[in-house]
């Protein structure tokens, strides 16, 4: 198992409007980490699908929103591995919010040699978009 928790980040908006982003795919590439790799290939209110370079594509899906708190998602079929990425919010002040993403994934040894670096600077680097975004 992998897990990875990103710094917390500091967003200047409030928890609703970051939530109304993050918790519809259909938004998410204006929030997605720039990568010439990754690209946002379909997405709907409720699931995404990436294209990854060469390597084919990948979907994800949202299972759990709780307002102006928590979106979670989850792998699709299209995924070799199970995972899990949590997207909390935490609303200190008038447009101060803040946010952590935390990654939960099932990886046997070999899948984690290779995907470790990519996933957890996925992860970092969607805390760093968020930050830019709001």
């Amino acid at each position: 198992m992998l897990k990875h928790e990103s710094r917390i980040g500091k967003l200047n908006a409030d928890a609703a409007t970051v939530y109304q982003t993050i918790a519809d795919f259909s938004r998410f590439e204006s929030i997605a980490p720039p990568d010439d790799k990754m690209k946002v290939v379909k997405a709907d209110a409720d699931s995404c699908r990436f294209a990854l370079g060469k390597t084919g594509e990948f979907g994800m899906r949202i299972i759990e929103r709780k307002e102006n708190e928590l979106v979670k998602i989850s792998s699709d079929e299209t995924v070799p591995f199970t995972f899990f990425l949590w997207i909390q919010l935490k609303n200190v002040d008038e447009n101060d919010t803040r946010v952590k993403v935390t990654l939960h994934a099932d990886l046997n040894p070999m899948l984690k040699m290779v995907a470790k670096k990519p996933l957890t600077q996925f992860v970092d680097s969607l805390v760093d978009k968020l930050e830019q975004s709001f």
